[in-house]
């Protein structure tokens, strides 16, 4: 499960994931959750993009329901900073998220080991920028690198299918839609595969396929590691 579940109480998750477009653009991170209590969720990002950004965002996510029955809701708040060649702005974000697993959807039930289906939406703010000329004209010829870099403001939403399609394999849809302050709406496929590799580490493969908006097809490469 992922999303609206919350970590268990002191458990930890860690993600090391590098994305690479077909123009050559990237953005690497380290993603981190741990199970502060247990209904909360205490999470970090620091990412990295080849356009000379780095970010950090600390959040903390809360369960909305009490464990029971088959629906999860979540909340979350999240703070932090970004620098981009030299200068320093404010990060916020705000999120929503349900889920609810393959058992208890009456079609999805009869998949074989199971999964589950998340919605999550958020909303994220930063600092004005000062090279907004620039970003204007990322944005007018479609600049894969737009995607790689922080909008003054974004609104974003996912829908994820993730199927435990074997003891040690896991296939993960998600489609992704954002509307942005800089380029407007876009869409975007994500197809990942998560395998079991030695202990609590995983190995993570998947391709990423713009439908609309600015964006190029990318591939991600990324190892988990949870306990």
């Amino acid at each position: 499960m992922a999303g609206p579940w919350p970590r268990e109480e002191k458990g930890v998750f860690l993600s090391f994931s590098g994305e690479r477009d077909v123009q050559g653009n990237a953005y690497s991170s380290l993603y981190a959750e741990y199970g502060l209590r247990p209904r909360v969720t205490l999470g970090l990002e620091l990412g990295r993009s080849s356009g000379g950004e780095t970010s950090a965002m600390f959040w903390l996510q809360r369960a909305l329901d009490r464990g029971e029955g088959p629906n999860r809701f979540s909340a979350a708040l999240g703070m932090g900073a970004l620098e981009r060649r030299g200068e320093y702005l404010p990060l916020a974000q705000i999120a929503v998220g349900w889920g609810r697993g393959f058992d208890s959807l009456p079609v999805l039930r009869r998949v074989p080991r199971g999964g589950w289906l998340s919605v999550e939406a958020r909303y994220k703010i930063a600092g004005a920028m000062k090279d907004e000329a620039e970003i204007a004209e990322l944005a007018a010829r479609g600049a894969g690198l737009l995607s790689y870099l922080t909008p003054e403001s974004e609104a974003k939403a996912e829908l994820t299918l993730g199927w435990h399609a074997g003891e040690s394999l896991m296939l993960i849809g998600q489609v992704r839609a954002e509307e942005r302050e800089d380029s407007g709406f876009g869409a975007k496929l994500a197809v990942t595969a998560v395998r079991d590799l030695i202990g609590p580490a995983r190995l993570e493969l998947g391709m990423i396929e713009p439908l609309s908006g600015p964006g190029e097809r990318a591939v991600k490469l990324g190892l988990w590691v949870a306990f």
